[in-house]
């Protein structure tokens, strides 16, 4: 079977894992590159060479054949190129999340439906091992049922750096729509369960860099009565980086300690943690890699297209959920949104 063929729109910090991930995939081929800053471009070019480059997903359909239109530009610009992978009949493939709005997360998911081709996200996060076994920590003959958690991340961002987007700097609420957003996303995917309400506070401490609220503060209740408190910054004053993801569950507790790893359990009576062992991988691009492997799975053998679009409105409605409850002071039912 020839590979997929991916069209690759916007040349910015995620694009060098895509780059890379398609590079060595054997199901996978780069035939486009879409990009409107030209510096941006020939840089790409010089990575990637002897692909239809252009500044409108227009001007690649137009040269090459294609099955993907992969997106990695900021989610507020997204309409225009949501519109021409539709009309040319290509799947998206979408960096999170695939908008800055709800409302124009949910436009994107409704004109894809109706031009009849598959949306999905790239949530690499559900694929770290660290994220799959803690998963499976949850089973009835383990932990057990999880009832309440804690969740903290804490991290003083500098959105700065060279090799970060700069886009975040500027949004409204950049930790809910870059970060929390994937944490919320792995709360529904561990805890196989949906949230039902949120109460939440967003703000913005004197030294943060960001425009918009770059901390969020929230209690979020699930289905089956799972108690989360979240905390997440990325205005922390002090570059180590925290994080703890600690959940409560009938027979013991579950601990995950670093962003990509060191994960551990515990029964009610055990005087120290029992460390869960994970395979090796490298971050950012062995779980990208794992997506892939799903989305391609689709298209290839009919298995269920991952993290569609749909799915990914749960979340996102979550990160609109926090901004309502802020602004109100009140609980906010997600059945609302």
């Amino acid at each position: 079977m020839m590979p997929l063929r991916f069209i690759l729109v916007g040349m910015g910090a995620r694009s060098r894992i895509w780059r890379r991930v398609l590079d060595q995939h054997p199901d996978c081929s780069l035939v486009g590159m879409v990009e409107h800053d030209a510096d941006r471009l020939k840089a790409a070019l010089m990575e990637s060479p002897d692909v239809a480059v252009g500044a409108a997903l227009d001007e690649i359909t137009e040269q090459v054949d294609a099955d993907i239109a992969l997106l990695c530009t900021p989610p507020a610009d997204r309409h225009d190129q949501i519109a021409a992978a539709c009309r040319a009949g290509l799947a998206i493939l979408a960096e999170k999340p695939l908008a800055d709005t709800l409302a124009g997360a949910e436009a994107h998911v409704a004109a894809a439906a109706a031009a009849g081709v598959p949306l999905a996200v790239g949530l690499n996060f559900r694929y770290l091992a660290v994220t799959q076994e803690l998963k499976k920590l949850f089973a009835p003959s383990r932990l057990g049922r999880p009832e309440f958690g804690r969740f903290t991340y804490e991290r003083w961002r500098d959105g700065h750096q060279p090799h970060l987007n700069k886009y975040p700097l500027t949004m409204r609420q950049p930790m809910l729509w870059e970060q929390s957003i994937h944490h919320f996303d792995l709360m529904r995917f561990v805890y196989d369960a949906e949230p039902v309400s949120i109460s939440a506070r967003t703000f913005n401490p004197s030294w943060s860099m960001y425009e918009g609220d770059a901390n969020v503060a929230a209690l979020i209740s699930f289905e089956g009565g799972i108690e989360v408190t979240y905390q997440g910054t990325w205005a922390g004053n002090w570059k180590q980086m925290g994080f703890e993801w600690r959940t409560e569950c009938r027979h013991g507790i579950a601990l995950q300690s670093e962003m990509f790893g060191d994960l551990a359990f515990a029964m009610r009576e055990d005087v120290e943690l029992s460390p869960v062992d994970l395979r090796d991988e490298e971050p950012w691009f062995d779980d990208v890699w794992g997506f892939l492997e799903d989305f391609v799975g689709h298209f290839r053998y009919g298995t269920a297209l991952p993290c569609t679009g749909a799915d990914h409105l749960k979340s996102l409605r979550m990160v609109e959920a926090c901004i309502q409850a802020s602004a109100r002071g009140a609980t906010v039912s997600l059945h609302e949104l």
